[in-house]
């Protein structure tokens, strides 16, 4: 079912309580839509800059290994020129601390870079857990919104409190999502 039917559905379904005096549940269902419909938004929000900064995070990753690539071919450039030193060894011995030289730099560039891939982990962790929170709000919220309907066919107010405590557990598992550092 699309969301404008599942709008429409839930419209019918209002009117029919409102006739039989459940203008409160109806007004809880309409209540319940929006919420589901704003932690549906905040969730794929969530998801997106989840995959943003997976796609950082490898990235950074890929970018540590290039300088990984970059140092391990001047070294053995390095090991090289040392073996064939023979001739003008003062020459070799320029060129070997030239070789030394980068190969620090790119040690740090490597320390450096590994801490940021390490840092864009932590936050996709992080971002991942939320984005999981978001999705058990929207089902929770969707269950309480399901249930709650229920009174508006069967008229008894028990499947009414049913759906807002299923409510309640989603906004508080929604809210929890923004605690979770």
């Amino acid at each position: 079912m699309s969301e404008g039917e599942e709008l429409n559905e839930l419209q019918e379904r209002a009117e029919h309580g409102r006739a039989h005096g459940m203008a409160p549940v109806s007004f809880t269902m309409a209540v319940l839509a929006v919420l589901v419909a704003v932690v549906t938004l905040l969730g794929h929000r969530s998801h997106t800059e989840e995959i943003l900064l997976q796609n950082k995070t490898t990235d950074q990753w890929a970018y540590y290994q290039a300088k990984n690539l970059r140092r391990n071919n001047l070294e053995a450039l390095r090991d090289m020129v040392s073996a064939l030193a023979g001739k003008d060894s003062g020459k070799a011995e320029a060129v070997e601390q030239r070789f030394e030289t980068a190969i620090e730099k790119y040690k740090d560039d490597q320390k450096e870079i590994e801490h940021e891939a390490r840092d864009l982990e932590s936050e996709l962790r992080v971002m991942t857990r939320r984005a999981d929170r978001f999705d058990l709000a929207e089902v929770l919220l969707e269950i309480a919104l399901v249930v709650t309907s229920i009174t508006l066919l069967t008229g008894r107010r028990a499947y009414w409190g049913l759906g807002i405590a299923f409510a309640v557990c989603g906004v508080v598992t929604c809210a929890s999502a923004y605690l979770i550092r």
